[in-house]
């Protein structure tokens, strides 16, 4: 078995967002799997710099994106990750491409991290129906009229899923989605 630091070498995680992505939900789980020596590529709808809200009522930082979500091709990705932000994942949600990526994501059982609003998304690709998740309070009721099973947690993990509710559960969240890379790459063939 590889250590950690090669094995997140190894890691490619792919991070969708657009205007009004939560500021810290975009750049700190970013950063952290920067850090752990993952592979990370940021897709939006244009590859027009996109802008950052804190707590959607200021703005925040802009970031580049990569590439655009036509030219995502989700086998060249071990992991999704969903920032929140209001306008962010409601945007997204209305992209086809976008709900498409999720929808393979999650059908190839690959890890999928969303936090705060972000499970709209995951909502709008008809893939939360019996998984135990949580979010944002007010996206609760969403995700129960689709058939998950809401807990209020700072870190819900459902095999493959993993969710988290606001920016303050942001170490816990990051620490899950590096846990489940080092797990899933652990056990790849060599």
């Amino acid at each position: 078995m590889a250590d950690t630091a090669s094995l997140l070498a190894q890691a490619r995680v792919l991070i969708l967002a657009t205007d009004g992505f939560e500021q810290d939900e975009l750049f700190l789980p970013r950063q952290a799997l920067l850090d752990a020596g993952a592979q990370v590529t940021l897709a939006s709808i244009t590859t027009d710099p996109i802008q950052g809200v804190r707590h959607d009522t200021e703005k925040g930082d802009t970031i580049t994106p990569d590439l655009t979500l036509e030219e995502v091709d989700t086998d060249d990705y071990d992991a999704l990750v969903l920032p929140g932000g209001v306008a962010n994942p409601d945007k997204m949600r209305l992209q086809e491409r976008a709900v498409e990526i999720v929808t393979e994501f999650m059908e190839d059982d690959k890890i999928v991290a969303a936090i705060c609003h972000a499970p709209w998304l995951l909502v709008e690709a008809d893939v939360v129906d019996g998984r135990r998740m949580t979010s944002w309070p007010s996206l609760r009721t969403d995700l129960e009229n689709a058939g998950a099973d809401v807990i209020d947690e700072a870190v819900v993990i459902d095999a493959n899923l993993i969710t988290s509710r606001k920016p303050d559960d942001i170490p816990h969240f990051n620490q899950a989605i590096i846990d489940a890379l080092e797990e899933e790459l652990a056990d790849e063939p060599a």
